[in-house]
């Protein structure tokens, strides 16, 4: 999304909702950066999954000390037991080598994401072991800007429904998809104003 793009969603979301236009008053000059190459950004994905981001943040120095963690070649080359030593675990090794296969073999091929939607991205995405939807719409958000994704699952997401529009109620997936709609075609914007109302930093993926 352009700066342009930026300010008409959030034009729209303040005029269809004032809990939301609150939100983005809170955080002028705040909004989305994206970061990294796709292979890149989807390989740090899995290896921070399930863990500190102090403690993905020291593997991942660890694993780009050993291999280019911007070459799927690269990660093909590499021996289980390289990529065990710098700490994942031999079912995440096994993921990174999932992805990199996709990525050499042409299953996933980024130059061809501009032509597609936003499902059929999300479907060859959790194709790789280890990928699953939220890491798909993550994927989408913060790294091809799509501006219309809504992630029912994601917790971040389901704790500022809950503050702002719930009374403290947990939402279900079912009540996160309806209150969305209101948001469309701008969800994407809507979840970072969400986040940040949750998260002191911005989040960055």
């Amino acid at each position: 999304m352009t700066p342009t793009e930026w300010q008409a969603a959030c034009e729209g979301l303040a005029e269809a909702d004032p809990v939301m236009a609150g939100l983005i008053a809170r955080f002028p000059g705040s909004r989305l950066v994206t970061r990294g190459q796709p292979f890149e950004t989807l390989l740090r994905a899995i290896v921070g999954q399930q863990i500190s981001l102090k403690a993905a943040d020291a593997i991942w120095g660890r694993l780009s000390a050993v291999v280019r963690c911007d070459s799927p070649d690269s990660i093909l080359a590499a021996p289980v037991d390289a990529l065990r030593q710098v700490g994942l675990s031999a079912r995440k090794a096994d993921y990174v080598q999932d992805l990199a296969g996709h990525f050499a073999d042409g299953r996933i091929d980024p130059q061809s994401f501009p032509v597609l939607d936003d499902e059929d991205i999300i479907r060859e995405l959790v194709a790789v072991r280890g990928i699953g939807r939220w890491t798909a719409e993550m994927f989408l958000i913060f790294h091809l800007a799509r501006p219309d994704v809504w992630a029912v699952d994601d917790i971040g997401l389901q704790r500022a429904v809950s503050g702002l529009y719930l009374d403290g109620l947990r939402p279900t997936p079912a009540a996160l998809r309806e209150l969305g709609e209101r948001w469309r075609p701008w969800r994407s914007v809507a979840s970072w104003y969400l986040w940040r109302h949750v998260e002191p930093q911005e989040v960055v993926y």
